[in-house]
């Protein structure tokens, strides 16, 4: 799913779809399986649902996990998606994963705290 792309992020694919929830999501299996595949083990983390930083264009943003999102999906607000350059969604797009020291600058850089977790 993803594979290293630079001293800070990963590179992957993911089926990128408009969603009309409030935040961007992915499944919960795939999202602690980064995490314990690719997070863990530049760190330790206590808990593998800790949201993950994903980069779409020139955006970077917390993906939180939902049971409901198929599994390699995406899914993103629909207010979020017009604003970048994926065409035509839902469709297959590179995503930029950060890694565990870059995640948590770019989450206190958007005023998220590093340990939210959850819905």
């Amino acid at each position: 799913m993803f594979e290293p792309f630079s001293n800070s992020y990963y590179i992957g694919r993911m089926f990128v779809t408009p969603t009309d929830t409030d935040r961007p999501r992915m499944q919960q299996a795939n999202l602690e399986w980064i995490n314990e595949e690719f997070i863990a083990a530049e760190e330790s983390l206590t808990r593998l649902d800790q949201p993950l930083v994903m980069k779409l264009g020139s955006r970077h943003f917390p993906v939180h996990g939902d049971k409901e999102v198929p599994e390699g999906t995406l899914a993103m607000p629909d207010d979020f998606l017009r604003n970048t350059d994926v065409e035509n969604p839902p469709s297959v797009c590179s995503v930029l994963l950060a890694k565990g020291e870059r995640a948590k600058q770019l989450l206190w850089l958007t005023g998220h705290a590093p340990f939210e977790v959850g819905n």
